[in-house]
């Protein structure tokens, strides 16, 4: 099927057009349906100013939500700040999203927002600013049966509570489920802010059933230690995993006999990085992907493994905390080397399983426990595991390939019911 050129054209669009393609070829999915999926059918571009705080200097920025998908109900999907978001990537991030929600079996269509900004050059006031002036651009996409964002790179639940703030205030009073990942206080969720590493660590643990591997002594190495990596990293350690290295932005830690992550995360909170952390080897966090280990939880952003790395990895399960870290081409070079892989889709879905669940609550103002919202996850990672490597094993494929296939029927058998208007 020849590819048009599009506004949405990129690197990362193009891989989460390749993996549709192979997908739909091998459930030989309608070819209008297919040509349907490929891209979104909603997205908007915007730019705006915003004062700094000096209020003399004005700044233009560029904005962008994409939905892709409208079919299985109101769609779902992150807002991140990051310098390299642009259409392309939040095109991709939006069809990923789609393939999770229906994996998990979510009322959801895949979205996904950005603001083209390092937040790291920006002070509170500042980043308030922008994020009420974007929540003011998108306002008419976005509502809690229409479009709910959540936090992702380079947000968190603050900015939720701007962006709830915001839309209530031209609502006329409080609209909590307009997003999720907020503050416990105004309508979040317990467990939210840990629901994608601990599903993370679920499927970990999955793999470890299935593969005959013991995660009790395990050995985890995690690039990226943010929400989702940190709380994967501390999850698999309390599960008696041995941590062996961690990384962030600038750099990791490497230690062969295990890290004390009471001390690696005191560290971290005070010094903001593992610079000068002793005791232990620095490494790169390419390098970092490279060690020897059980468990690689590639935790930061996308296209880490590639082609050029993947031969040298060495880890016996690869469970993707990230979006989009492996790229096709390393992915048929693990399949080969035996490397049990857990797809983003299926891996780091806790996130949004979590907000969906907030969402619910918010609705109907009846909130659940902690041990609840844990509960209810784990169970419904547990079956979508199960789900996903049952395909896999019934037909001799990669899980990435049974899950992208589970997804895709799902989405195309609901476009099949609701049919064609007019």
């Amino acid at each position: 099927m020849a590819t048009p050129k599009l506004e949405w054209d990129t690197t990362m669009y193009r891989l989460a057009v390749a993996q549709l393609d192979k997908t739909a070829a091998l459930i030989e999915l309608d070819d209008n349906i297919w040509e349907r999926l490929r891209t979104p059918q909603r997205a908007l571009v915007v730019s705006f100013p915003f004062r700094r705080d000096n209020y003399v200097e004005v700044d233009t920025v560029f904005g962008y939500r994409v939905q892709h998908l409208l079919t299985m109900g109101p769609t779902k999907g992150g807002i991140r700040y990051d310098v390299g978001v642009d259409l392309g990537e939040t095109t991709a991030l939006a069809m990923w999203m789609t393939w999770k929600c229906a994996i998990m079996g979510l009322p959801f269509g895949g979205a996904k927002g950005g603001v083209r900004i390092d937040p790291r050059g920006f002070s509170e006031q500042e980043l308030q600013r922008i994020t009420r002036r974007y929540t003011s651009e998108i306002i008419d996409m976005i509502g809690p049966d229409r479009d709910i964002p959540a936090p992702d790179l380079g947000t968190n639940e603050q900015t939720m509570s701007w962006i709830m703030d915001t839309y209530s205030q031209q609502k006329g009073h409080a609209v909590p489920g307009v997003v999720t990942g907020k503050p416990i206080e105004i309508g979040g969720s317990l467990g939210r802010r840990e629901a994608t590493g601990r599903g993370v660590v679920t499927c970990v643990v999955e793999s470890c059933r299935q593969l005959g591997l013991a995660i009790d002594g395990a050995r985890v190495a995690v690039q990226g230690y943010g929400q989702v990596g940190g709380t994967a990293a501390k999850l698999a350690g309390e599960l008696g995993a041995r941590v062996v290295a961690v990384s962030d932005l600038h750099g990791g830690i490497h230690d062969p006999g295990g890290l004390d992550l009471g001390k690696v995360e005191a560290w971290h909170r005070e010094h903001g990085s593992f610079r000068d952390y002793p005791g232990v080897d620095h490494v790169t966090n390419g390098e970092l992907l490279e060690l020897p280990c059980e468990i690689l939880i590639p935790a930061a952003i996308q296209n880490q493994i590639t082609h050029e790395n993947a031969d040298r990895i060495r880890c016996r399960i690869l469970a993707e905390g990230a979006n989009g870290p492996t790229t096709l081409e390393a992915d048929e070079i693990l399949w080969k080397k035996g490397v049990h892989v857990v797809p983003d889709i299926l891996a780091n879905a806790g996130g949004v399983t979590v907000s969906y669940f907030e969402w619910v609550q918010d609705a109907q103002q009846f909130f659940w426990t902690e041990e609840e919202v844990n509960g209810r996850l784990i169970q419904i990672m547990q079956r979508a595991y199960q789900d996903i490597a049952g395909l896999a094993g019934s037909r001799g494929i990669d899980l990435r390939t049974a899950a992208m296939m589970r997804g895709v029927r799902r989405v195309a058998e609901a476009k099949r019911r609701r049919g064609v208007f007019p």
